[in-house]
């Protein structure tokens, strides 16, 4: 059995002080839980693209390739892409293994 996880990388209001979670912050927070994921021995984590400003990722790709800089073991994979908003080759060229 595989497990995984995905994520949007939401950008929550941070608990003690109500403030949304700042891009920055998002995305570090997205790297130690990848960094995390592997080291317990998950499968496969997933990033989604979202362009809202409620959550930290619109490009997963980028953000996989800083993930595959401090991982070893696990699958790293774009969980949604939208192709109304990319080249549908480009994408095929970017996520292929």
């Amino acid at each position: 059995m595989e497990l995984g996880i995905y994520s949007f990388a939401d950008r929550h209001p941070d608990p003690g002080t109500g403030e949304q979670v700042s891009v920055a912050e998002a995305l570090a927070n997205t790297l130690e839980r990848i960094r995390l994921a592997d080291e317990l021995g998950l499968s496969f984590y997933g990033l989604g693209e979202h362009h809202l400003d409620t959550y930290a990722i619109s490009n997963p790709g980028t953000v996989l390739a800083a993930a595959a800089s401090i991982t070893e073991r696990i699958t790293l994979s774009s969980a949604v892409t939208v192709l109304s908003t990319e080249d549908p080759v480009r994408v095929y060229q970017q996520m292929r293994r």
